[in-house]
C-alpha cells in the first residue's frame, strides 16, 4: 500500500469510514439514506474528505418539484380518481349522481376524476351512469401521477420521461405541485479517492480514543492501530451564538441617548387611535388614518381620564386660540379603535399626560427606540415593520436651535456627519422639518423622518399649558443601512445565516 494512501487511511473519521462506500453514488440525499447519518454530519464528513483530496464539492442550482398545498393532501388520502375507482370498485355500476354525493369529492374533483378515468378507458358513461370496465389487476396497479407523487421531493433534470409526464399532467391541478430553485451540492470523486475506497475497507479497528478500560487490559489496544491526527488540517469554522445585529445597533442606540440625558419611555404595540392620533391633533378624517396606511385591530378600547379626553376634543373641534382647531365633530368611537402603532410618538403623547398627571418637575427629557408599523408598499427603503427611535425634550426655555443641535449630536455620535435638515409639515409640530442622509451607493438623500416642536393643540390638552416640546422620530432602521453598507432595507431581518456570521458588531469608533 501506498504510504500516503496508508495515512489518509489511518485519518479517517467513523463517519467519514461510514460514507467512504457510498461517495460514487454523487448524491447527498443518497450518501444520507444508505450512511444513516443526518445531513450536517455528512456534509461536515464531506468537507474533510474534501481537505484529503478524496472529493471535489461545488454547488449547482436544481430546480426541486416538491407537492403543493392540495398535492401533501391528496399523498395523505390518495388521488380523487383513485377515491373515486375505489367507490367504483364495490358498485360496478352507478349513477353519476349517486357517485358524486358518496364519493366525499367537490364538484371540481369529481369532474376531473371521471374525465382521468375515462382517459383511460377505466370507465364509460351511459344513460347518466358510470360503468366501471377496468379489471382488478388495472386497479391494483398504481398510475403514473400516484408514483410520481409518492417519489417526491424530486429534481426536475433527474426525471425520466414517465415522471415528466406524469408531472405535466398533475400541473394542470391546482396547487398539486410547486417548484423551488435549491442550491445543491455536487460530489465527484477524485482519481486519488478512487483508489482510497477500492482499498477503505483494510483499515479497520482504528482506537478513536484510549479509555480506563484500555488502560488496564492490553487486550483492548494490543495489535490495533490508533487513529491518524493532522493537526495542521483546517476545521471548520464553529460560529457562537450572539445577538442580531439590529438588537445590538439598537442597544448602542439606547447608550446614545442615555448619555445625552434621556429617559426611555416604553408601551405596548398595539394602542388606541386616540393615542396614536387624536393626542397628537390627527383630523379624524386624515388620509394617514385610512386602512392605506394604518393595521387596524378589529376591536375597541376605552379611552383615559375624561378631563384629557375633553380638552383633546375641544382641540380639534375648537382650536386652544382664535383660528386653530380643525373645525370638525369630533368622534369618540373612532378614537377608541385599535391599531399597530404607526410610530412611536404614542409614547411621547402619553408621557406628556403623565408628566402633567404627577406633576413632574421641569425641564424632562425622553427617549424610545420601538417597532412601529405602516401599510407601505415594500421596497429598498420602505417596510411594514421597522424600528423608529423617538425623543421629546420638555422645557420651557427649548427653541428650534436646541432641536437641530439634540439631532446633529445624536446623528453624529451615530456616525453621520452629512445630514439634512429641511422644512416640512405633520399635523402635531410647528415648525417641522424632514431629516435626510446622504446615500453614497444610491447616489440620494434618503428621508429618516421628521421633527419639530409641538403645536399648542398637542401640548395644552396634555400638560394644561402651552410649554415648548422639542420632539422628533426618525427611522432607526435606515440608520443601520449606512453604518452596515446595507443597500436594501430588507436585508436587515432576511435571517440570512452567512450574513448573520459575518455581521460585526455594533461599535463606534
Amino acid at each position: 500500500m501506498e504510504p500516503k494512501i496508508e495515512r489518509i487511511l489511518e485519518s479517517l473519521s467513523p463517519n467519514e469510514r461510514k460514507i467512504l462506500p457510498h461517495l460514487e453514488s454523487g448524491s447527498l440525499i443518497e450518501i444520507c439514506k444508505k450512511s444513516n447519518l443526518d445531513k450536517v454530519s455528512v456534509i461536515r464528513s464531506l468537507e474533510y474528505l474534501k481537505g484529503k483530496k478524496i472529493v471535489d464539492l461545488s454547488a449547482k442550482q436544481r430546480k426541486v418539484i416538491d407537492v403543493g398545498v392540495n398535492g401533501a393532501l391528496y399523498r395523505k388520502k390518495g388521488l380523487p380518481e383513485r377515491r373515486l375507482l375505489s367507490l367504483l370498485e364495490e358498485k360496478r355500476i352507478i349513477k353519476i349522481q349517486d357517485a358524486e354525493k358518496s364519493s366525499g369529492l367537490t364538484a371540481d374533483e369529481f369532474k376531473a376524476s371521471l374525465g382521468a378515468l375515462k382517459r383511460k378507458a377505466f370507465i364509460e358513461l351511459k344513460n347518466g351512469k358510470i360503468i366501471l370496465n377496468a379489471s382488478k389487476t388495472e386497479i391494483a396497479k398504481k398510475s403514473a401521477e400516484e408514483s410520481f407523487l409518492e417519489a417526491l421531493p424530486s429534481y426536475l433534470d433527474s426525471l425520466s420521461t414517465e415522471q415528466k409526464q406524469a408531472m405535466n399532467s398533475l400541473e394542470k391541478r391546482k396547487n398539486l405541485l410547486m417548484t423551488a430553485d435549491e442550491k445543491v451540492m455536487e460530489i465527484s470523486l477524485t482519481d486519488f479517492g478512487k483508489k482510497i475506497i477500492a482499498i477503505g475497507s483494510k483499515a479497520k479497528d482504528m482506537i478513536e480514543q484510549i479509555t480506563p478500560e484500555m488502560m488496564g487490559s492490553n487486550s483492548k489496544w494490543k495489535g490495533k492501530k490508533f487513529r491518524r491526527y493532522d493537526m495542521s488540517f483546517p476545521v471548520t469554522e464553529i460560529h457562537g451564538g450572539k445577538r442580531h445585529f439590529v438588537s445590538q445597533a439598537v442597544d448602542y442606540g439606547r447608550t446614545v441617548w442615555t448619555e445625552l440625558g434621556f429617559k426611555e419611555m416604553s408601551g405596548p404595540l398595539i394602542a388606541s387611535s386616540f393615542w396614536n392620533f387624536d393626542a397628537l391633533f390627527t383630523p379624524q378624517d386624515h388620509p394617514v388614518r385610512e386602512m392605506q396606511d394604518t393595521f387596524f385591530i378589529n376591536k375597541k378600547t376605552e379611552l383615559p381620564d375624561k378631563k384629557i379626553v375633553k380638552a383633546v376634543k375641544n382641540s380639534h373641534e375648537s382650536g386652544v386660540a382664535e383660528s386653530t382647531g380643525w373645525k370638525y365633530r369630533w368622534d369618540e368611537e373612532e378614537a377608541k379603535k385599535l391599531v399597530l402603532r404607526t410610530h412611536t410618538t404614542v409614547l411621547s403623547a402619553q408621557t406628556l399626560a403623565q408628566i402633567s398627571k404627577e406633576e413632574i418637575k421641569l425641564p424632562q427629557k425622553f427617549f424610545a427606540i420601538g417597532r412601529c408599523f405602516r401599510n407601505e408598499t415594500v421596497d429598498w427603503s420602505h417596510g411594514f415593520e421597522f424600528n423608529q427611535t423617538e425623543g421629546i425634550v420638555v422645557d420651557r426655555n427649548a427653541n428650534f436651535r436646541h432641536l437641530l443641535g439634540y439631532l446633529k449630536e445624536f446623528f453624529a455620535k451615530m456616525g453621520f456627519e452629512k445630514v439634512r435638515f429641511r422644512p416640512g409639515y405633520f399635523p402635531y409640530t410647528e415648525p417641522s422639518v424632514e431629516i435626510d442622509i446622504w446615500v453614497p451607493e444610491k447616489n440620494k438623500w434618503l428621508e429618516l423622518g421628521g421633527a419639530g416642536i409641538f403645536r399648542p393643540e398637542v401640548t395644552m390638552p396634555l400638560l394644561g399649558e402651552a410649554i415648548p416640546v422639542l420632539a422628533w422620530g426618525p427611522g432607526f432602521d435606515r440608520i443601520l443601512m449606512d453604518y452596515y453598507k446595507i443597500k436594501d432595507l430588507r436585508e436587515l431581518y432576511k435571517n440570512n445565516l452567512t450574513q448573520l456570521r459575518k455581521m460585526k458588531f455594533w461599535m463606534k469608533t
